[in-house]
């Protein structure tokens, strides 16, 4: 334990610790095919940077697997053996974030290249103290970080095989100690270490090995697999804030569809999204869900703009019915119980999920101008067209209609009305009459919270 400590202090600064190491694998760039200039020129140029001031830095983590498989990286991540102080004093435009974990965020080439420095063991060569027990909580969740070691060290306390390769921009050369490499070429995931004990530490990563395996299109391996079930509700011990921005990256990866389907087959989805087990169930939910998720990944795919509160307003649209119905069917009026149940439920998600207040304006315009969609006379249609939210909520009701949850006509009408000119609208509601008196006398045998067509009869 004393010669792991000292081993520590000793090799942190040095250059040369790695290299006298045997126990990696060197994979050369005949090899892996993934040439400097492949490499995104900020991050080229922060890990160049770093080496020449006599530190060790490497691209490390996303983007070399990204890399492999054939992808375009989002993003670029450095690993160096040098201290977040140390980056800083390097490079005059970044700042140092992070609690859990001081991260450099480094400004270069126009993108932002996340610095960290390697990450040591916390309390397997150290001895335990109170301090060193206060890191994590009864449940085994890793509660501070802010432990430097080796690059051994870091590279054992990553989360999975592929994620886990060092590249070199000088040399051109992958460092791998655990196999990353392999599993990468045969789409395995695998977790790196003991499985219980890694989810324990920080159970997102059974989130993010759903997620990954999703949008890479690999296996996540059997024994990486075996606990997640079992382990599931370690996610409510997961401050909400951080499980709002891992479910958003899962949501956003262009698979969520995949993603959220495994979610349910692993029996994660419990909590995460209120009720979110019970829509899936349903045939008019399920139908939606499939539609929204879809959509949404389509639209990643082709680099079009995504907004999660369009996203969210759709998850939580079911929960929202629901509950309206039940404060209709205690005689509240329809709108004043639709605003409730908006609230309502936003206040369960909140609880769990911690969709930030700034996505509130879109997600209550986009549910509360849905029956709106129903009155077409007067001067309401072009009111609603003028609504700064109008198109999202317009796509929202188109997609009702397409899950079946509302008439097609509905949509159809209002997909003719808003692409012509004005005169031809006023036609449309000089003709819209009729139609609406036999509309009343066809909804009239139903229950009041059945269908929101109704709602129109309240809106001013």
């Amino acid at each position: 334990m004393i010669r792991k400590f000292l081993h520590r202090i000793f090799s942190f600064g040095s250059t040369e610790s790695v290299v006298a190491d045997p126990a990696f694998r060197i994979i050369s760039c005949e090899q892996h095919g993934i040439p400097r200039n492949r490499i995104s020129s900020g991050s080229l140029k922060v890990a160049l940077a770093l080496q020449q001031a006599g530190y060790s830095a490497y691209v490390v983590g996303g983007a070399v697997r990204d890399l492999l498989l054939g992808l375009k990286p989002k993003d670029y991540d450095v690993a160096t053996n040098a201290t977040p102080e140390e980056v800083r004093a390097v490079f005059r435009h970044s700042r140092i974030i992070g609690r859990r974990f001081r991260l450099v965020h480094v400004i270069s080439k126009g993108e932002i290249v996340e610095v960290s420095t390697f990450r040591g063991k916390m309390a397997d060569d150290l001895v335990e103290t109170e301090d060193v027990q206060a890191n994590t909580d009864a449940t085994g969740r890793l509660l501070h970080d802010n432990v430097f070691g080796s690059q051994e060290e870091d590279v054992r306390r990553r989360d999975f095989t592929i994620n886990a390769l060092f590249y070199d921009p000088a040399t051109e050369e992958i460092l791998d100690y655990l196999d990353g490499f392999e599993d990468v070429m045969a789409k395995r995931l695998r977790i790196i270490g003991e499985p219980e004990q890694r989810y324990r530490e920080d159970p997102v990563r059974m989130l993010r090995a759903v997620r990954l395996s999703a949008k890479l299109g690999i296996q996540i391996d059997d024994r990486t697999a075996a606990p997640i079930g079992d382990l599931a509700p370690l996610l409510l011990n997961v401050p909400p804030a951080r499980l709002f921005d891992e479910m958003l990256k899962l949501l956003f990866s262009g698979h969520a569809l995949a993603a959220v389907i495994d979610l349910r087959a692993r029996g994660l989805h419990h909590g995460l999204l209120p009720m979110l087990d019970v829509i899936l169930e349903q045939p008019l939910g399920e139908r939606f869900i499939s539609l929204v998720l879809k959509n949404t990944d389509e639209r990643v795919r082709q680099d079009k703009p995504v907004s999660p509160g369009f996203l969210f307003a759709a998850l939580l649209w079911h929960e929202v019915l629901a509950v309206w119905d039940t404060h209709l069917k205690a005689s509240e009026k329809m709108i004043p119980a639709l605003h409730r149940a908006m609230g309502d439920v936003l206040a369960t998600q909140r609880s769990r999920l911690a969709i930030p207040r700034r996505h509130d304006g879109i997600i209550y315009d986009i549910w509360s101008m849905q029956p709106r969609f129903q009155a077409r006379s007067g001067r309401k249609p072009f009111r609603l067209l003028e609504h700064p939210h109008f198109p999202a909520a317009y796509d929202f009701m188109l997609l009702r209609c397409k899950s079946g949850e509302v008439d097609q006509e509905l949509g159809q009408w209002w997909q003719i009305f808003k692409n012509t000119d004005n005169a031809a609208r006023e036609a449309m509601l000089l003709q819209e009459a009729p139609a609406k008196r036999r509309r009343k006398r066809r909804r009239s045998s139903k229950p009041a919270g059945e269908k929101i067509e109704s709602a129109n009869q309240e809106i001013s």
